[in-house]
């Protein structure tokens, strides 16, 4: 059975949102830990299908954690839930490479759609703090400005969660060709995974912030 795994160290804030989750995502086993390091363990032997961190923690920090694991799997799906709603600290998580960012200040709602969001693979960032990251945002990243037309077109494409299959059909190229062109994409850029390259998009202003909000 796939897995869950929720990493936060009030028992009491753990135990209500695996309950919620565990009720609105059927077929999903919830793992939960209280500690940073526990969580990386917990990781490395289960492979959970999502991890949820939040950031303070009583040993290593959430933000720890997912560096660990993104070392390890940089395409590992992350949702960080955290009770610090300042930009800076959503910024350096989404630049880890991590799906979302979420405030236990938001609805349970917003919970289970991130959920929903980071389980798919797709980016997910709470609509007011999203609003934040962009209104702080000066520019175009200069790694973009070297870029051909079609790099752009397949970069803002996967940026908005496009398949290669669809790319494909919409540029009139193969899905092989779509895979090239995002393979040298990602040396170019410097970066790893499709996450990182979405934070890019989100950064430079080439994807609005509306659509870090998808739900199900």
């Amino acid at each position: 059975m796939p897995k869950i795994l929720l990493c936060d160290d009030h028992a009491v804030v753990r135990h209500g949102y695996a309950s919620l989750l565990d009720a609105l995502l059927p077929g999903y086993e919830m793992l939960q830990v209280g500690c940073g390091r526990e969580a990386f363990s917990v990781w490395q032997k289960q492979q959970p299908e999502l991890t949820v961190l939040d950031i303070h923690l009583p040993d290593i920090s959430g933000l720890e954690v997912a560096r660990l694991i993104l070392e390890r799997k940089p395409e590992a799906r992350i949702l960080v839930f955290s009770m610090y709603e300042e930009t800076p600290l959503a910024n350096q998580a989404l630049q880890l490479g991590v799906l979302g960012y979420i405030t236990k200040s938001c609805p349970p709602q917003v919970m289970v759609d991130a959920v929903r969001a980071a389980l798919k693979g797709k980016p997910y960032v709470e609509h007011e703090l999203a609003t934040r990251l962009a209104c702080q945002q000066d520019g175009t990243d200069r790694r973009l400005k070297g870029m051909t037309q079609r790099e752009m077109e397949v970069f803002t494409m996967l940026a908005r969660g496009l398949s290669s299959q669809h790319i494909a059909e919409h540029l009139n190229i193969s899905a092989k060709t779509v895979a090239n062109h995002t393979a040298l994409l990602k040396q170019k850029l410097g970066i790893r995974s499709t996450a990182e390259l979405v934070h890019l998009a989100f950064t430079s202003g080439l994807v609005p912030s509306a659509s870090f909000q998808q739900t199900s």
